[in-house]
């Protein structure tokens, strides 16, 4: 029996599919895992036997540098959020969501903007003009593209060279189309939105990672929210950039930059330095983790 390393690509009913120099083996999970709950996760760096391509077992499962929950994926370089300019409408309070989680994992976060051929009302592209060079000041790559035109294809392609990448965000904004676009021979299945529901409905049902650019890209099952319940109070500001890097101005250690005097933080949003939806969001946030809290 070969004992060799290698790494989760997929993962479907049980069954663990193992890259190893570029051959993929079929292998479960060993029963001692179950027992101290671990799940092997796609992504995973695993040790594994096997006596045939369909016939192996996962022995070990080395230390993970990262891990998401939602979706269930370890060892990510970086996670292209990908968000609809309309239809689900843009939401940027949803990108924050999804951006301070990406960077409570220690993942560095791309966003891209889908469906822009699909804005044709001036003061719509006026709008997402304005909230692309926000989050562009801030620090972060932000693409605009389309699937259909072909936009932004070119400026997205580079980013995925060399690294592991996931897709995350809600579904029906395009995810599949997007992957579809950079990589035809995928024939991923893409499903219109529900114009009663104004969402669109999942398309991928599992987690799967796929080779592109000399990297690694997963598509993920599309979701609508996350929780915060793994970050403290104290340590939410950390994963807002603009305001770690003005956390010493602040005259008060710990300060919450909600109700304390003399907060930097308060001062660069009275100034336009912090935008206003970006600190309004962080409040929101803060209230929720200081609820969640209590419940626990």
């Amino acid at each position: 029996m070969n004992k060799t390393e290698g790494r989760i690509i997929k993962s479907v009913a049980g069954f663990y599919y193992v890259l190893s120099d570029g051959d993929v083996f079929q292998c479960r999970g060993r029963g001692n895992f179950r027992k101290k709950k671990i799940t092997p996760l796609v992504g995973d760096w695993v040790q594994y036997e096997s006596t045939s391509p369909t016939d192996g077992y996962i022995l070990d499962i080395k230390e993970r540098k990262n891990e998401l929950n939602r979706p269930p994926i370890s060892n990510v370089d970086q996670a292209v959020l990908v968000f609809s300019a309309v239809r689900p409408t843009f939401s940027t309070t949803l990108l924050d969501r999804f951006l301070v989680h990406i960077e409570a994992n220690g993942i560095t976060p791309v966003i891209c903007i889908t469906k822009m051929d699909l804005v044709q009302d001036e003061k719509q592209q006026t709008e997402m003009l304005s909230y692309i060079e926000d989050y562009q000041r801030l620090g972060y790559e932000v693409i605009a593209t389309s699937a259909k035109s072909l936009e932004g294809m070119n400026e997205i392609k580079p980013v995925f060279k060399e690294r592991t990448s996931v897709f995350a965000g809600q579904s029906g904004v395009g995810k599949s189309s997007l992957l579809n676009a950079l990589m035809p021979d995928l024939k991923l299945e893409t499903n219109d939105i529900s114009d009663h529901l104004g969402r669109g409905k999942h398309t991928t049902r599992h987690v799967e990672l796929l080779p592109f650019e000399e990297g690694l890209v997963a598509d993920t099952p599309g979701f609508s929210s996350l929780d915060f319940v793994d970050i403290e109070i104290e340590e939410l500001s950390f994963y807002f950039p603009e305001m770690n890097s003005r956390l010493a101005d602040c005259k008060f250690r710990g300060c919450t930059h909600s109700s304390e005097p003399k907060c930097a933080i308060k001062e660069a949003v009275e100034h336009g330095e912090i935008p206003t939806f970006r600190y309004k969001h962080y409040l929101e946030f803060l209230q929720e983790i200081k609820d969640q809290k209590r419940r626990y």
